[in-house]
């Protein structure tokens, strides 16, 4: 490889990869899904009941949601629940990721004869942003990516050994699939298979009797162990015939059922058509999206001439595109386990890809970059806020800020510090994503331990925009009894002061809150807001930041009766 991608290259990206996913791991603004919030809830409920099984949850019609793998993670990891932060949370997901991304570079680097091109593979893969968005908080996704790639990470691996072992090979993907449908979905057994299926086929050389005779039973196995692994669910819990119909019904057989028109429509047109879930896969790769284009351009001009590897990543991701456009709900999420495929593509591919890839990259970096920095200043002038204080920067994010943008324009000029660069800023990009919100994980943005002393056993409303929503905010009000409300009534003073005793109001950054006379304030803080309308979103990029961005939040305290909390419908659930 040339120079531009040196050993003292992968060593600085790789220590700037690892800082960017372990940097913010507790963060309530990280990247994510909002499946973090019912996940949590139901690992707490779990937890609290004091047994592995049945899942609990206080949600309507969210209890067997996913297979008990994940919340038996959390369980553990917080120590059934005794130690409970997003940090305890979370972290066997960046370790269930930093492990996909090790077993990528091995892959990577055995084939391709390349320790370099292994390095870089992992690097890109971590770049991309579903895999920071996906691969940090507490969900299903990094476990199922790991586990699904580790038995395609180990064919590239051993190769022959692992083609034309009877028995070893196929127990050991059995259990791996196994321990992936345990963390996900049965439902991915069937691409899954299908791209095994296809490996064996290219490896007899496209010889349908060769592979029905050697390998179709190995697959067979691979399945019965995976389902096998996946049935102990069943097998464990008290109550199967609940996940039958919550889960086997509702979760998986539902996405086939047709959701606008009619399943051939939703197939040509719409928000689940196969060309939103064709474009969705590639912005998987965020701000390498472009890069990731180039390389499969690259692949189709050279298809007659694709290493044996080269044909087996690509059946990975085909079998799961095929799959995964049949049901009627498709999304780019579900290709999560082939972007380390992709991105060993665009490693393999790395020296002989156009620079205009990686020089988009670099302009989406500048962009995002500019805009974080252009909303810095404007909220490190806002005037001091009563009563919660003024939003600072530390002079390391300003270091950040201004390291990020040199080095992002240096690859815009130095061609041969372009492709490099590119890769680096992404990981820069991110930090300065977690940096730029820095202020409200502090004092900034949360109440005082004088405030949440007066909540401790109180019932308390907030307002949700997401079920189990109340989850977040049980981390800024430990000890308190949360109830929701519908997050847009939150600026609805009067109304929620008249119905409950004790609640959490939302005001514009500085309009104090009309109260009652009898009314109390007992905490404040800032918070982000979300769901804009197009009217505040052009405000905003005109300077008006602090006014449609962020609220002040009030807790008031009421001479309101205490409602009658069984005739109340809790928004959060």
């Amino acid at each position: 490889m040339r120079a531009s991608f040196s050993y003292r290259s992968a060593l600085f990206i790789l220590l700037l990869g690892v800082f960017t996913y372990l940097y913010g791991l507790d963060s309530r603004f990280a990247p994510k899904n909002g499946d973090e919030y019912p996940y949590m809830h139901i690992v707490r409920m779990t937890a609290d009941a004091g047994n592995w099984l049945p899942l609990q949850s206080q949600m309507d019609g969210i209890k067997n949601t996913k297979p008990p793998l994940i919340f038996w993670q959390g369980i553990a990891s917080t120590g059934w629940a005794s130690e409970w932060t997003l940090a305890n949370l979370r972290w066997p997901s960046v370790l269930y990721t930093g492990l996909t991304a090790f077993f990528l570079f091995l892959a990577v680097r055995r084939f391709s004869g390349k320790t370099q091109t292994g390095i870089l593979a992992s690097l890109i893969w971590l770049s991309f942003f579903a895999t920071y968005r996906y691969g940090r908080p507490f969900l299903t996704d990094p476990p199922e990516v790991f586990w699904i790639t580790l038995p395609f990470f180990a064919l590239l691996y051993w190769g022959r050994s692992a083609f034309e072992s009877k028995l070893f090979f196929p127990i050991f993907s059995g259990i791996c699939f196994g321990l992936a449908l345990l963390a996900k979905s049965f439902a991915y057994i069937v691409p899954a298979s299908f791209a095994l299926g296809l490996y064996y086929w290219r490896w007899q050389e496209w010889s349908i009797p060769k592979v029905l005779v050697r390998d179709l039973y190995k697959v067979i196995l691979v399945c019965v162990l995976a389902l096998g692994v996946f049935a102990l669910w069943f097998a464990l819990d008290p109550y199967p015939e609940a996940i039958w119909s919550e889960f086997i019904l509702g979760e998986n057989a539902g996405k086939f059922a047709a959701r606008q028109t009619n399943y051939l429509m939703d197939f040509i047109r719409g928000g689940d058509s196969i060309w939103l879930l064709l474009i969705t896969t590639i912005a998987n790769a965020g701000l390498f999206s472009f890069v990731l284009i180039s390389t499969l351009v690259q692949c189709w001009r050279g298809r007659r001439f694709l290493s044996f590897e080269e044909v087996l990543l690509l059946l990975l991701v085909g079998a799961f595109l095929l799959v995964f456009s049949l049901p009627s709900q498709r999304s780019g999420r579900y290709l999560l386990p082939v972007m380390p495929a992709l991105a060993a593509l665009i490693a393999l591919y790395w020296e002989k890809l156009p620079l205009w890839g990686f020089r988009i990259a670099l302009a989406l970096q500048l962009i995002v970059l500019s805009l974080l920095l252009w909303i810095g200043v404007n909220l490190q002038l806002m005037p001091f806020i009563e009563g919660a204080g003024a939003w600072i920067y530390s002079y390391c994010h300003w270091i950040l800020m201004a390291a990020g943008l040199m080095i992002v324009l240096a690859g815009l000029v130095r061609p041969n510090l372009t492709k490099t660069v590119s890769l680096a800023g992404c990981f820069v990009v991110y930090c300065a994503l977690t940096s730029s919100l820095a202020p409200l994980e502090g004092r900034l943005g949360h109440f005082s331990s004088a405030s949440i002393a007066q909540l401790q056993g109180k019932d308390v409303w907030i307002p949700c925009d997401y079920r189990a929503k109340d989850e977040e905010y049980r981390l800024l009000m430990p000890g308190a009894k949360l109830h929701g409300y519908l997050a847009k009534d939150a600026g609805d003073i009067n109304g929620l002061t008249t119905a409950y005793p004790l609640v959490a109001v939302q005001t514009p950054l500085g309009v104090a809150p009309e109260l009652c006379e009898s009314c109390q304030i007992i905490g404040q803080r800032m918070e982000m807001r979300a769901r804009h309308s197009n009217e505040e979103i052009v405000e905003m990029f005109k300077g008006q930041i602090g006014k449609h961005l962020f609220v002040i939040e009030y807790l008031v305290s009421t001479p309101a009766s205490i409602p009658e909390l069984s005739n109340i419908k809790d928004v959060c659930r």
